[in-house]
């Protein structure tokens, strides 16, 4: 490429001699030497295309020439081409709507995060997990995957928190070493960066820009996103990472095939998914959505005929290794990384198994590491009930009797109360003894107690003999009592032969061992499994929990299972000795490593069935008050003064994103039902746009508000929050299509820009009105904060003065 003062020479051909002639002799049609010089989009081209001069106006009119190319050709000609010295130049487009909105997103985020410097609502939830995670401490959340966790423990790592702080109340004034702006700093970039998502996903659904731009305006000035992304809260996260993965996926879908980016947006997209899943498991609806939206356009990629086998194969398990597989390894990945970090022993250790307790550093690992890993005749044993979540249990027994009678009038058997008792004690400890032998203490070498293998369990401190009989529970008259044999000498014999059911054993090692094993125990006389009932015995059994026989006992049940924890073995010939061998503390140490996916698994499993009981909460509201925002939730309050924080959105765009989903309805079935009597009112094209808007915003509304209306847990406003960014997509959406297909007629299309300026106006002064109650700032009079009380149920309070 030649480049002239007045013109510039483009010289495609492989003529060694016509390319030296042209550099050497060509001149201009005009008249004017072509001269080496910088390019210049304002000179006039003169292009060559084997042997054809053909002139353009400028260099993009010579870039769209479908008939010239750029060729770089070789030898002294390339030789002479690479001796020019060209500046290389980038050249970027840049949308300044988008650079604005982001900007103002930022603003609307950012301004004044550290106020107030007090714990706001659920701040004093998740900063208890904060506190934990720079401390390495291990806990479990219910309520949620440990990404969302992580993602804020980062922030604090940021801004150098130690996590020495007390989360006990809302309220409480942060400490000089609590970084606050650095806490909140995270979910406020996320939500800031929700304002130009909105912008492009309305753009990748085929929406003009200035639909775009409406839609990035009402995501902007919605006071209920803003305040939940204004502190150290996950619902902003959440919402950046579902606009995200379905940008993502739309930018891959609209991308040209073969285009180079096209599978990086397809990554980005499992990626995504998966980062919402992590935060927590509403972002599953969502996920589910777009692979539903992907199976129906894989659907018709299979379909193509245009297509070879090769190509489509290769596009569907890219399309799965992308949407499924990544997200799941990712998922993986996430635990992963919290059970490295959290490797220290902490509050929450008791809602786990003993073999995960002692992996742990601390805690139950300092008494059970190094303790003996088999388990043998003679071996000093205490045994937890593996159903026994959150609070644990173990077999216990105690110097009292069952009463003669109960307070209903049934008899009892008047012997030795065998209980599961809720803390550590030395009436925990029992005594693994052969039936054939009188010998309490582990013989040189130990033998060990193999799966199958009939056991007599005798109590440590009371040497009474673990015992089950045809007589009635407490509790539970269904099932058997369990009690520790006492000979009264009133024709009622000894039963009290176990059989042990090792129920994950390996095939071929069957040995019972400590910790990892866990053991049904099967009473020979009667058949029945020695079982926790759940319930709570009386005063006369201090409110210990019952342990039954239960004859009828099916199947694997967590509540007939137990699993040795701590575990010695017994060298103490005589009682006395004995009982002060029990009473000693064990420093028996060795490590009980369980692998990542066994650790995975039992966290999961635990996260999905232990729940924790819900307290009725004065802000819990239903799902059908979140339509209409019926409720609202005071989230900080001045101690002294009026200054106040609420989470309450803006009216006129909750009104608005309802009217705008009813709208939609109502188009969708009416265009529905004419194209079904073969009546197209608008182009195919239009048609799935249209439907493909619905599935993405309408779709998106439904699949994270209708599942909580199955949910038995306490719910609040802000679980509305990610359906409510799907339903003001909704509103530009639905304007757009209304302007450009159902109103022919030019004055009523002014009309509806003058309704469109109006709301937009509408939703403003509705912001504006409400921001001193979304910022916290400036204080409010009394009469003006009562002036805010636009519903009787919005709980708003103030001083009067």
């Amino acid at each position: 490429m030649q480049h002239c003062l007045n013109a510039v020479l483009i010289i495609d051909t492989d003529n060694e001699v016509t390319r030296k002639h042209w550099l050497k002799h060509a001149t201009s049609e005009r008249g004017h030497r072509l001269h080496c010089s910088r390019p210049s989009s304002r000179l006039p081209i003169y292009g060559l295309t084997d042997g054809k001069p053909c002139w353009h106006r400028n260099v993009e009119t010579f870039r769209n020439s479908a008939k010239l190319k750029l060729m770089l050709t070789t030898g002294h000609a390339g030789a002479m081409l690479t001796s020019i010295k060209l500046p290389i130049v980038i050249r970027a487009e840049i949308n300044l709507v988008l650079v604005v909105v982001t900007a103002l997103g930022l603003l609307s985020r950012l301004y004044g995060i550290n106020f107030p410097k007090a714990v706001v609502f659920d701040e004093v939830y998740y900063g208890q997990f904060v506190s934990l995670y720079t401390k390495q401490v291990f806990f479990i959340d219910e309520s949620g995957p440990p990404l969302g966790h992580m993602i804020l423990a980062f922030g604090a790592y940021l801004g150098g928190f130690d996590g020495n702080f007390i989360w006990n109340r809302i309220g409480a004034e942060y400490s000089s070493n609590v970084p606050v702006w650095s806490l909140r700093l995270i979910p406020a970039l996320a939500g800031s960066l929700c304002v130009p998502l909105c912008y492009l996903l309305v753009v990748e659904l085929g929406y003009s820009h200035l639909t775009a731009l409406g839609a990035a305006l009402l995501f902007l000035m919605e006071n209920s996103l803003i305040v939940q992304s204004r502190f150290m809260l996950l619902e902003s996260v959440l919402i950046f990472f579902l606009l995200l993965a379905v940008v993502s996926y739309l930018r891959f879908h609209n991308a040209q095939s073969g285009s180079p980016v096209r599978l990086a947006w397809l990554v980005l997209t499992g990626v995504t998914c998966a980062c919402a899943v992590g935060v927590k498991y509403m972002g599953l609806f969502t996920y589910f959505l777009l692979l539903g939206l992907a199976a129906v356009h894989t659907w018709q990629l299979i379909g193509d005929r245009a297509l070879s086998n090769g190509v489509v194969l290769m596009q569907v398990v890219t399309r799965f290794l992308a949407l499924v597989v990544l997200p799941l390894l990712l998922y993986l990945g996430f635990f992963y990384v919290h059970l490295n970090l959290l490797y220290r022993s902490g509050p929450h250790d008791q809602m786990m198994s003993s073999a995960f307790q002692a992996s742990l550093e601390g805690g139950l690992a300092r008494i059970t590491q190094g303790q003996p890993l088999e388990v043998a005749y003679g071996s000093q044993v205490t045994l937890r009930s593996v159903s026994s979540k959150p609070i644990p249990c173990w077999l216990h027994s105690h110097k009292a009797n069952y009463p003669i009678r109960y307070e209903n009038g049934r008899g009892s058997s008047h012997q030795q109360q065998v209980t599961c008792y809720p803390f550590k004690d030395v009436n925990n400890w029992w005594i693994i003894k052969d039936p054939g032998r009188q010998d309490l203490v582990v013989s040189s070498p130990p033998r060990p107690v193999r799966h199958g293998d009939v056991v007599q369990l005798l109590h440590g401190m009371t040497s009474r003999l673990l015992n089950t009989h045809d007589v009635a529970a407490p509790m539970s008259p269904h099932a058997q009592e369990v009690s520790g044999y006492i000979d009264f000498n009133v024709s009622m014999p000894a039963q009290n032969l176990w059989k042990v059911d090792i129920a994950n054993r390996e095939a071929e090692q069957d040995v019972w061992k400590t910790i990892l094993s866990e053991v049904r125990l099967i009473h020979i006389n009667t058949s029945a499994v020695l079982k926790l009932s759940g319930s709570s015995l009386p005063e006369w059994g201090y409110r210990q929990l019952e342990v039954v026989g239960d004859k009828i006992y099916k199947g694997y049940q967590p509540s007939g299972v137990w699993n040795v924890e701590e575990h010695r073995y017994g060298r103490s010939l005589e009682q006395r000795e004995r009982e002060l061998e029990l009473h000693s503390p064990t420093h028996i140490d060795i490590n009980r490593n369980l692998t990542f996916i066994a650790k995975f698994l039992e966290l999961q499993w635990k996260m999905l069935t232990v729940k924790h009981e819900d307290s009725e909460h004065k802000y819990s509201s239903s799902p059908l008050e979140w339509i209409t925002m019926n409720t609202n939730i005071a989230y900080w309050l001045h101690p002294a003064s009026n200054a106040q924080i609420h989470l309450i959105g803006n009216f006129v765009t909750w009104t608005l994103a309802n009217l705008a989903l009813a709208v939609y309805v109502l188009l969708f079935l009416s265009y529905l039902l004419r194209r079904r009597r073969k009546i197209e009112d608008i182009p195919e094209a239009t048609w799935c746009q249209l439907l493909q808007a619905g599935v993405v915003c309408a779709g998106g509304w439904a699949v994270n508000y209708l599942p909580f209306f199955m949910m038995e847990k306490t719910l609040f406003l802000y679980h509305y929050l990610p359906a409510l960014t799907f339903q003001i997509l909704l509103i530009p959406v639905v304007l757009e299509h209304l302007h450009t297909h159902m109103l022919r007629c030019a004055s009523l299309r002014r009309a509806l820009h003058g309704v469109v300026l109006a709301g937009l106006s509408s939703v403003y002064l509705s912001f504006r009105t409400f921001s001193p109650l979304t910022y916290g700032q400036p204080e409010l009079s009394a009469e003006q904060l009562a002036s805010l009380r636009w519903r009787d149920s919005w709980d708003i309070l103030f001083r009067r003065r």
